[in-house]
């Protein structure tokens, strides 16, 4: 197998700004816009973004946002998020079509018909889903509080947990509650194969293996960390090692290396290729992002009431985890 192997970062600095970098930069000056991107796009798109994160945080930064405009360079629910917490603010992504599979597999009403079997439970979704799945839910939850938000809720009511079931495996698992769980995931986290990753531990002698909880149970159980992105980077920080594997989308390992310049990162290999990226996350280029702040399009429209009755789970989910 042939490793993609990320030197120091300060030993392997990046190329100065491209001329489309310069000009989305001028053009975000001009129209007073915030560009959010999640760390999975490209990283010429993270290194002129004002924000850059995993799910939680950018619904932090969207619901404290004072912009009228925002570009958000992630998939389409992501951008509808930033749309639910702004209702005033004008929301353009840079193509319309970047979706997932954790959406396509949840549709609202496979919720509903849970709902009617389960008429008492608590709906907790995943932020990765559609518009019409927050709609149904009562908690919204990201990967890197889903855990949390379960251990909030009375232990004497059940749980519709969707639409991701490996991190509802995982939360089942870490926090001891049976959770109703809906068979939806992440076509990029569940190509990861346990054999393949063990050889990769043994490759790199025995470095730090970390996952997304995103990915099945026999991945999780041979790596030593299984968390959100945003707690990879913590975990990277606070361990001695100086190398460590990255069992997620490889886009990541831009934030980590920027973030950890002394590191040394290693994109885990997944069905049979050095690494893993997201199809619909590469969507965004940075050509399109200009695009979309010249043009304002493509532009997020929620008739009001959407947004209002997918805002109360989000902005549960918000109160549930200061």
């Amino acid at each position: 197998m042939d490793y993609t192997v990320y030197p120091p970062y300060k030993d392997d600095p990046r190329p100065p700004f491209s001329e489309t970098q310069k000009r989305i930069l001028e053009l975000k000056r001009e129209r007073g816009a915030l560009i959010l991107a999640h760390n999975y796009v490209d990283p010429q798109i993270q290194d002129v973004a004002d924000f850059v994160g995993d799910s939680l945080g950018l619904s932090r930064a969207a619901k404290s946002a004072k912009a009228e405009l925002i570009a958000f360079a992630g998939v389409d629910f992501m951008a509808e998020t930033a749309k639910i917490l702004n209702p005033d603010a004008r929301v353009v992504l840079p193509d319309a079509s970047a979706g997932c599979s954790l959406e396509e597999l949840c549709p609202a009403a496979k919720l509903a018909a849970a709902k009617k079997k389960y008429p008492d439970a608590v709906v907790v979704s995943y932020i990765n889903c559609g518009v019409g799945v927050k709609e149904l839910s009562d908690i919204i939850c990201t990967s890197g509080n889903a855990l949390d938000i379960v251990r909030q809720i009375p232990s004497g009511r059940e749980i519709i947990f969707c639409p991701d079931m490996n991190l509802g495996s995982w939360v089942e698992e870490e926090s001891g509650r049976k959770l109703i769980l809906l068979d939806g995931f992440c076509r990029e986290h569940v190509s990861y194969d346990a054999d393949e990753l063990r050889a990769a531990k043994e490759a790199f002698g025995g470095a730090p293996l970390i996952c997304h909880p995103e990915c099945p149970k026999p991945v999780r159980d041979v790596c030593d960390c299984v968390c959100s992105t945003e707690k990879m980077i913590s975990y990277c920080r606070q361990a001695p090692s100086d190398k460590f594997i990255i069992a997620t989308v490889a886009e990541m390992i831009h934030r980590l290396r920027k973030e950890l310049p002394d590191k040394i990162f290693i994109a885990a290999p997944a069905a049979g290729a050095p690494a893993r990226h997201c199809r619909d996350m590469l969507k965004n280029t940075p050509e399109k992002l200009l695009d979309c702040l010249e043009n304002l399009s493509p532009e997020i429209d929620l008739p009001p009431e959407t947004m209002d009755r997918a805002r109360r789970p989000i902005e549960r989910m918000l109160q549930m985890s200061k």
